[in-house]
This record gives C-alpha cells, sequence and structure tokens, in this order.
C-alpha cells in the first residue's frame, strides 16, 4: 500500500524508487502523487524566490582602482522537467540557505572578474549595462544548476581612495559649467524666442483685431441690412394690414349705409302709413270739429270785430273832439307865451346890457345852489393857513376868478358891463 502526497505551486514533490528495483522518477509542483510504503521516496524542494546580496570588495577595475560593489539578485528554481531534475540532483536535500550560498559564490564570482574588465566610469555611470552584463555571463552557469535570475541590479559602488568623489566633483564642475551657459543660451535663446513670440503674439492679435473689426463691421452692414429689410417689409405688411382693415371697414360700413338705408325706407314706409293714419284720424278728431268750431269762431269774430270797429269809431271821434279843444287851448296859451316873449324881447332890446345883467343876476343864485350843492353835505371846511393876509389874498383870487367862471358858464362878461346903482347908491 501508499499514501496520496500533495505539493503546493511554491514547492515541488520528487517520489523516487518503486518495484522490482526501478529508478524512475516523478516531479510533481502545484499537484499530487502516489507514493508506495517502503520502496518508494517522497522529498521536497522549494520553488519560491531566493534574493540574494553579492558583494565584491576593494575589487580592482581595469584601471587599477579598487572599488566595492554590492548588488541584488532575485533567482528560482526553473520548473521545467530538465532543469527541476538538474536542480533536484545538486540541491535536494539542502536547505535554502545553502542553495543560496552556493549560488551567491557563483554571482561574485563573475561579478569580480567582469569588475576586472571595465574602468570606473563604465561602471558608474552605466549600472544598468554593467548588471545586464553580470546576468548574461552568469546567467549559463547558474542555469547548468537548474536556477533561473530573474534580475540583477548594482545597489550600491564606492571606493575608499575618493576616486569616484573626485571624479564626481570633476564632473560636478564640468556639468556646472555646462549648466551655467546651458542656463545663460537658454535665456538668450528664451529671450530672443520670447521677443518673437511676442512679436508674433502682435501681429497674430493685430490680424486677429483686424478680422475682428472686419467681421464685426460686415455683421453690422449685414444687420443693417437685414434690419432695413425687415422694417421695410414690416412697413409693406403693415400699410397691407391697414389697407386691407380700411377696405374692410369700407365694406362693413357700406353693408352698414345698406342696411340704414334699408331701415331708413322701412321706417320712412312706417312714418308714411302712420302719417296717413295719423291725418285720418286728425281730420276725422279734430280737423272736422276745428273747422266747425273755427267757423263758429269767425262768425264771432266777425261780430266782435264789427262792435270793436264802431266802438273804436265813437272813441276817435271823441278823441278828436278833445285833440281840437286842446290844440285850441294850447294855440291860445302859445299866442300869448309868444306875445309875452315878444314884449319880454322887446324890453331886453331896449335895456339892452342891463337887462341881460338882470338876467345873469337872476341866474346866479341858481347857479351857485347847483354849484355849491355837495358841499352841503360838508359840515366843516377848515383853510389850514398861519398868516391871515394869505387868507385874505386867496379869497381876493376867488373872487378875482369869478367873473371869468360866469362868463365861461353865461357868456356874459361881467368886466365890460358898467356899474348898476341900486336905489340907495350903492354899486351893484
Amino acid at each position: 500500500m501508499g499514501n496520496c502526497h500533495t505539493v503546493g505551486p511554491n514547492e515541488a514533490l520528487v517520489v523516487s524508487g518503486g518495484c522490482c528495483g526501478s529508478d524512475y522518477k516523478q516531479y510533481v509542483f502545484g499537484g499530487w502523487a502516489w507514493a508506495w510504503w517502503c520502496i518508494s521516496d517522497t522529498q521536497r524542494i522549494s520553488l519560491e524566490i531566493m534574493t540574494l546580496q553579492p558583494r565584491c570588495e576593494d575589487v580592482e577595475t581595469a584601471e587599477g582602482v579598487a572599488l566595492t560593489v554590492t548588488g541584488v539578485a532575485q533567482v528560482k528554481i526553473m520548473t521545467e522537467k530538465e532543469l527541476l531534475a538538474v536542480a533536484c540532483e545538486q540541491f535536494l536535500g539542502k536547505n535554502v540557505q545553502d542553495i543560496k550560498n552556493v549560488v551567491l559564490q557563483t554571482l561574485e564570482g563573475h561579478l569580480r572578474s567582469i569588475l576586472g574588465t571595465l574602468t570606473v566610469e563604465q561602471i558608474y555611470q552605466d549600472r544598468d549595462q554593467f548588471a545586464k552584463l553580470v546576468r548574461e555571463v552568469a546567467a549559463p552557469d547558474v542555469g547548468r544548476m537548474g536556477i533561473e535570475i530573474l534580475s540583477f541590479t548594482i545597489k550600491d559602488v564606492y571606493d575608499k581612495v575618493d576616486y569616484l568623489s573626485s571624479l564626481g566633483k570633476t564632473q560636478t564642475a564640468v556639468v556646472q559649467r555646462d549648466a551655467d551657459i546651458g542656463v545663460a543660451e537658454a535665456e538668450r535663446d528664451a529671450g530672443i524666442r520670447e521677443a518673437e513670440c511676442k512679436k508674433e503674439m502682435l501681429d497674430v492679435k493685430f490680424m486677429a483685431d483686424t478680422k475682428i473689426a472686419d467681421s464685426k463691421r460686415a455683421f453690422e452692414l449685414q444687420k443693417s441690412a437685414f434690419s432695413e429689410e425687415v422694417n421695410i417689409k414690416t412697413a409693406e405688411a403693415q400699410l397691407a394690414y391697414e389697407l386691407q382693415g380700411a377696405r374692410e371697414q369700407q365694406k362693413i360700413r357700406q353693408e352698414e349705409i345698406e342696411i340704414e338705408v334699408v331701415q331708413r325706407k322701412k321706417q320712412i314706409a312706417v312714418e308714411t302709413q302712420e302719417i296717413l293714419r295719423t291725418d285720418k284720424e286728425l281730420i276725422a278728431t279734430v280737423r272736422r270739429p276745428a273747422e266747425a268750431e273755427a267757423h263758429r269762431i269767425q262768425q264771432i269774430a266777425e261780430g266782435e270785430k264789427v262792435k270793436q270797429v264802431l266802438l273804436a269809431q265813437a272813441e276817435a271821434e271823441k278823441i278828436r273832439k278833445i285833440g281840437e279843444a286842446e290844440a285850441a287851448v294850447i294855440e291860445a296859451m302859445g299866442k300869448a307865451e309868444a306875445e309875452r316873449m315878444k314884449l319880454k324881447a322887446e324890453a331886453y332890446q331896449k335895456y339892452g346890457d342891463a337887462a341881460k345883467m338882470a338876467l345873469v343876476l337872476e341866474a346866479l343864485p341858481q347857479i351857485a345852489a347847483k354849484i355849491s350843492a355837495p358841499l352841503a353835505k360838508v359840515d366843516e371846511i377848515v383853510v389850514l393857513s398861519g398868516d391871515n393876509s394869505k387868507v385874505t389874498s386867496e379869497v381876493n383870487r376867488l373872487l378875482a376868478e369869478l367873473p371869468a367862471s360866469v362868463h365861461a358858464l353865461t357868456g356874459v362878461d361881467l368886466s365890460k358891463i358898467p356899474l348898476i346903482r341900486n336905489a340907495t347908491g350903492a354899486q351893484v
């Protein structure tokens, strides 16, 4: 009998031995295998990645400079059946550390041999190429052990005589110089390029502004043309609308007039019929009675007229008689007044200016009464003057103006009429 053995993908199972002295070997990883008791042997080997750190101290390069180089390598046992069989032949039964030591020594040996063929600059400046070279040289040897180099990189390179630092200073100075020159040239080129870019930008901006202005002008012109066309069309549409509206209004008005004419004709016909009816009604109810009443009134009026005529003739005869009598009285009074005036005129003519003076003197009281009528309502008249002689002069002045006033009122000049003495001998 036997057992069933399983193994994960990170390790390989080797089953050897069998019946009748068989030398068959079975290699299984990530699976299972059957092993017989007592006659089969089972062993395991790890397939995990192993990390190695090869280190070569004070190894002289092609120029004789002693360098210390450290690296990092990732290796593992290959899973191809032939290569896995080779690895099992060499490392089966050993632990992982023993396998690492074998591979590490192999890598360090190749690393030392390659360091002796390269210069410091080649090693220091191109580490990837150096690591690639080590991997390519060491791969066939470790491959014959069933080991695969997954990666190999140079971790560090240094020396004890400050060669690398001196080389770095020189290189740093050269690089710094080149950097300064490059910066200056770059700044110069940048300034030139900036000026060129600014010029190009200004040119482009000018062209863009010009195009924008042209486009804007064209847009405004097109917009004005569109607006003008729209306004024209709008005005035409508005005029057409108003004209059509006027036509419709005219039609409506014409229809209304026709309707009004028809209504008026009907109304006239109705009114005509109403007039005829009213006329007939008036004839029947008013005219005939009115004619009869008018005839009666006419007869009464004619009788009254005759009466009034007779009365008027009598009254006229009466008035005529009274008028003749009054005329005779007036004529007699007129003749008497005329005779009196004639005699008075003859007397005035006889006495001449004395008669005129008598008339004036008779009229003066009446004139004075008329003139002084407003003063009758005055209670008191005060003459404002502190000098008695001035009051006298004022009175004299008023008296001196009296003949002129009489002449203006009556036409009689008192200054030309001789003084009249009365019976007492005083001047009047």
